[in-house]
């Protein structure tokens, strides 16, 4: 089971797809879990391996999603009813079961985030660098070239300038437009529509304004226009086309940091799981399409287990021979 849920876990990665990692490093018995075991999350709350069961699942999905949410690992102590108060700690979280098993486990919930990428339009010897340097952060690379016989060496594909207008780019992702002023208005179009959080464009200031200026006559909104960071790249002063490469990395790498100290006012930020309370057993459960739930006299109830779901609707039969 350990084998398919890495094997899982690669194929998420090679997708760019973010999950969580849930491996039970300790386990206080009676309890069906071992240590080592391990389940995979996506983000859709489906649960992947096994981490003990219907005692566990439920409130190992629902850490697993607040993980992925705020982008940090916890531990998380299963424990049953009675068991001795643990000291509040950082990063920990205690959830007691009212599972008819005795015994607890201790689960270490790891978020799996995909890598940032970066769009570079372009091969200029400010690309190449730019290209480079990213690599070395981390930064999944695509190049974007209008030109068959153009290269941009070490991206890790290749796109046209159509492609990176589909809006396949996220919040944390960023384009750099660098083509020495051969495609600059159709790249730095392409670059707003793609989705980017940060949108570059590599030029002189008076080349800079009068792109702007060539765009303001599409369908573009003025807002997107003011995103542009045009002369891209914090200022150095009069800087080599590798030392504009540092600078417009370091200004990308630090509107990211911005963006995510900022991250719960933006629209596209990651969201804490919604929870309810199962009226049963009283565990909190995320609302996740797998989640249990059944409906009896107009109300919807969500559940732990399919013991407290079958326990809920028995409640709502009269009793026999009445």
């Amino acid at each position: 089971m350990t084998g398919e849920v890495l094997r899982r876990a690669l194929e998420l990665e090679g997708e760019s797809r973010a999950y969580a990692l849930a491996t039970v490093v300790r386990v206080d018995h009676p309890v069906s879990a071992r240590p080592g075991d391990r389940a995979l999350i996506t983000r859709d709350g489906r649960l992947e391996g096994w981490v003990g069961g219907s005692c566990a699942e439920p409130v190992v999905v629902r850490e697993a999603l607040a993980a992925l949410a705020e982008g940090a690992p916890k531990l998380l102590r299963i424990r049953p009813v009675g068991s001795p108060r643990e000291p509040a700690e950082p990063g920990v979280i205690t959830e007691v079961t009212t599972c008819a098993s005795e015994g607890g486990l201790d689960v270490f919930v790891e978020p799996h985030l995909p890598a940032p990428r970066l769009a570079v339009a372009g091969s200029s010897p400010t690309a190449r660098t730019l290209v480079r340097l990213a690599k070395i952060l981390g930064y999944r690379v695509t190049a974007v070239l209008d030109d068959p016989a153009e290269r941009l060496p070490g991206a890790d594909t290749t796109i046209d300038l159509r492609a990176l207008a589909a809006g396949d780019l996220g919040s944390d992702d960023a384009v750099v437009v660098a083509t020495m002023s051969r495609y600059d208005e159709e790249a730095v179009d392409a670059a707003l529509r793609s989705g980017a959080g940060y949108v570059g464009l590599v030029a002189s200031r008076s080349r800079g304004a009068h792109v702007l200026g060539l765009l303001r006559s599409s369908d573009l909104p003025k807002e997107q226009l003011a995103r542009v960071s045009t002369p891209a790249g914090v200022d150095l002063g009069p800087s080599t086309q590798d030392e504009i490469a540092l600078a417009v990395l370091t200004e990308m790498v630090a509107g990211r940091t911005r963006r995510a100290d900022g991250a719960a006012d933006h629209p596209c930020a990651p969201l804490e799981p919604t929870t309810a309370i199962d009226p049963v057993c009283g565990m909190e459960v995320a609302l996740t399409g797998s989640a249990l739930s059944a409906t009896r006299r107009g109300a919807t109830a969500h559940f732990c287990s399919p013991h407290c779901r079958k326990q809920w609707l028995q409640e709502a039969r009269p009793a026999s021979g009445s």
